[in-house]
């Protein structure tokens, strides 16, 4: 049911406004990369900020964004000013739940509408996922008349929350599962969906089962949603396998929590053979935490043209997937910017072509040392006059590992670092410690019980090849418990 909520909106006329740098940027970088024949240059235009989750290019050509605690904000890239336009009362955050996803119509003035998703509570106190409509007042820069759109169950994590509109009027809406493995394949659960509604909060007459919001499903937690030549794109994070780009159909079945990516295991072929599962166009082992697309058709940057743009977390890189010329496959993934900035949440494209990334690394789950003026909106635009010679770096960036390196540490890194850090300290009451910890230094067998077939919330490593994962074991026994070496017998012993 539609209805109304209250809020606290921040208008001109009290003059609260914050500034991070009040005069012009002058196109003056702070870094330069080469891509392809292009070099870009990089500015900071807006620093310090409180985990801005969404980012998107406003009909005032300002950047608008949320920021996780709850305020929507925008800042003027050509010379930083900010303005907060509104603080919503009943945000919760605890974790990855707070203030996320925004979307603004892209005709502002026939539909002056900003859609936000965002965590709160019920009136009955129940946690919630809420998505509401607010209308942009031009004249005075403000938000008001907030419409709640839907409430729907939220847990602790998992909540995708991307928002986009489409060509034709329609409110596209991405979920995740809540980390409950049940909702994905319950269609009649919003949650682990993409769902469509029109813009006065009603049903379309043509979705998919009358009367109901969902439009695709068997989604885990797609935090990555946009509109490119008439097709819907979503990047899902995975469990400990297979973060999935997906191409998104009427409904389509994307096979969370059975299928993770392709339908490759004898489990999911099983399942397949009652169930058509839409597999993905792209799907990265070791993950990548796949968040923020962009669409990115200009010809300011013309090595990019045409591709899509997507943030990542785990990965600190923003990657430029081609797609072949009818849009339902990626040809090339190119990384950018790896272990530069860190994590990145969020991507938006102004009209004149540049690229804004956000970053992410003050957020509940660090993997990147953040700076001191982080969180921060970033620009990359082409450097049009530019003396630069041959010593500018490639934003193809190449992170080198250190030469004694193990195997074991790989993996470790790929598989295990970005819960319980390279450090194995964890983060406190929420990724326990490996660091002298007795299921590391005790006896074998729990260790491997627990990384074969989960624990709580961490998933099963079962996937792994024995040798690979006794070499890995035998890393964190020895890095962080000063314990014998795990062998494959020791792994085979634990399967029977």
């Amino acid at each position: 049911m539609i209805r109304f909520i209250r809020i606290i909106a921040l208008l001109p006329l009290v003059g609260l406004f914050m500034y991070c740098n009040s005069s012009k940027l002058n196109n003056v970088p702070e870094q330069q990369f080469r891509i392809g024949a292009s070099i870009v240059g990089i500015q900071s235009v807006a620093t310090h900020l409180n985990v801005p989750w969404q980012i998107a290019w406003g009909p005032d050509q300002q950047i608008w964004y949320t920021e996780q605690s709850g305020t929507i904000s925008k800042v003027n890239p050509e010379n930083g000013k900010t303005k907060r336009l509104l603080v919503v009362t009943d945000v919760f955050r605890d974790r990855t739940s707070g203030l996320l996803g925004m979307t603004l119509h892209p005709d502002m003035q026939a539909h002056p509408y900003v859609f936000i998703n965002y965590t709160g509570y019920s009136k009955d106190k129940n946690r919630v996922s809420k998505v509401v409509r607010y209308t942009y007042n031009a004249l005075k820069d403000t938000l008001f008349n907030p419409v709640v759109f839907l409430e729907y169950p939220a847990w602790t994590s998992h909540f995708g929350s991307r928002i986009v509109i489409t060509p034709d009027g329609k409110v596209m809406i991405s979920t995740g599962d809540g980390a409950q493995d049940d909702n994905a394949q319950n269609i009649k659960s919003p949650n682990g969906k993409i769902l469509r509604y029109n813009l006065d909060g009603s049903i379309p007459a043509d979705n998919l089962f009358k009367g109901s919001q969902v439009w695709a499903w068997g989604l885990r937690n797609p935090q990555g949603l946009v509109y490119a030549n008439g097709k819907l794109y979503c990047s899902d994070h995975g469990d400990a396998i297979d973060d999935e780009l997906n191409l998104i159909h009427k409904g389509a079945n994307y096979g969370w929590p059975v299928v993770e990516g392709y339908v490759d295991t004898d489990k999911e072929k099983l399942f397949a053979k009652d169930s058509v599962i839409t597999e993905p166009l792209k799907a990265w082992t070791p993950t990548i935490a796949p968040a923020g697309l962009a669409y990115y058709n200009s010809d300011q940057i013309p090595e990019l043209k045409g591709q899509l743009l997507l943030t990542t977390l785990k990965g600190n890189s923003l990657r430029a997937l081609a797609l072949n010329a009818a849009g339902t496959g990626i040809t090339k993934d190119v990384n950018y910017f790896e272990k530069v900035y860190g994590r990145l949440r969020s991507v938006c494209v102004s009209q004149a072509g540049d690229i804004y990334i956000a970053t992410s690394n003050r957020d509940w789950n660090p993997n990147a040392v953040a700076a001191k003026n982080d969180d921060r909106i970033i620009r990359i635009y082409r450097m049009k006059d530019t003396k630069a010679g041959a010593d500018v770096k490639s934003a193809i960036t190449v992170v080198k590992k250190p030469a004694d390196l193990n195997k074991g540490a790989l993996l470790f890194t790929n598989y295990c670092a970005s819960c319980h850090k390279e450090d194995g300290k964890g983060i406190k009451n929420i990724f326990p410690p490996l660091y002298q910890a007795a299921i590391v230094s005790g006896p074998k067998g729990p260790l491997i019980h627990t990384v074969l077939n989960g624990r709580k919330q961490m998933p099963k490593f079962s996937f792994i090849e024995d040798q690979d994962l006794a070499e890995l074991l035998s890393y964190v026994r020895k890095q962080f418990g000063k314990a014998d070496a795990v062998s494959v017998a020791d792994i085979q012993a634990q399967k029977k």
